[in-house]
């Protein structure tokens, strides 16, 4: 069983604009095409048996459609399951949060780069507060993003500022807890990592790793070292799709060294675990 905890798709009448855009502002290579077919096609490549989208509100208006597209999602109890999505300047994200917890969403995406808002500011505070009271975890990009080059809006720093004014929330820093500034910080804090990009690196549009060396990976001593550091029960396996090869992530967190035990922790068994899944 394997579970991908970060992945994502676009609506299919704008996938494949959206894909083109990023890919091209970042110079980075797409995997699949940005559809739920298209990520359904990766995961049947790979060996993947459940993906979890994590779509990032960029503007409060698009709340609604995303979040209705993630509850069903949700209930049709298919191989792709979804967090909902918020953005820090919804007129009541207590009531956005309501609602994805009623219709039995298992948490929400927050983007700090994405959406403009440093992670450490008070919108994001109230967010991750109030989705603790109603039990919902919380997915924050951490760290770096080739999108938005040299910006610390989700850096460490904020980052931690972020997580001492929630406490008991159930947050996931995405990439390992700092995309390009893997931090020694939080090995071992009170929060689930995820393991996209981490140990396959993202490549630009030519296909050539990327030469930027804030974006290198961990390497398989250390990612190892990190995940026996903080807890192989609190590591998800992740990709971040289209933007990794889901197979290559895979073989490369198969190969890293971790013992049989431990992948199935960081496979899926933790995943399914926050998920409330029977397995």
């Amino acid at each position: 069983m394997v579970i991908d905890f970060h992945a994502h798709t676009f609506p299919d009448a704008i996938a494949a604009r959206a894909v083109a855009g990023m890919s091209a502002g970042a110079d980075m290579r797409a995997y699949a095409d940005g559809t739920k077919a298209g990520l359904l096609n990766a995961m049947d490549t790979a060996g993947v048996d459940m993906a979890v989208l994590q779509p990032v509100v960029t503007k409060p208006r698009q709340t609604a459609d995303i979040n209705g597209e993630a509850a069903a999602l949700n209930a049709s109890g298919g191989r792709l399951r979804s967090f909902g999505g918020i953005h820090p300047d919804c007129e009541d994200p207590e009531g956005v949060l309501r609602d994805l917890a009623a219709r039995g969403v298992p948490g929400v995406k927050l983007h700090p780069l994405f959406q403009r808002v440093p992670a450490d500011d008070g919108r994001y505070k109230r967010i991750v507060n109030a989705a603790a009271e109603l039990g919902l975890a919380v997915l924050i990009h951490a760290g770096l993003d080739p999108n938005f080059p040299g910006e610390d809006l989700a850096s460490p720093a904020r980052l931690e500022r972020l997580i001492e004014a929630a406490p008991g929330a159930t947050v996931i820093l995405a990439h390992m807890g700092g995309l390009g500034q893997w931090p020694e910080a939080f090995l071992g804090a009170p929060v689930y990592l995820d393991t996209a990009c981490a140990l396959s690196p993202w490549r630009n549009r030519a296909g050539v790793l990327t030469p930027h060396p804030e974006y290198e990976a961990l390497g398989r001593e250390r990612f190892v070292r990190f995940v026996r550091t903080h807890g192989a029960d609190r590591v998800l396996f992740g990709t971040d799709s289209p933007w990794n090869d889901m197979g290559e992530s895979l073989e490369a967190v198969r190969a890293s060294g971790l013992s049989e035990e431990e992948l199935e922790a960081v496979l899926y068994g933790n995943a399914a675990r926050l998920l409330g899944l029977q397995l």
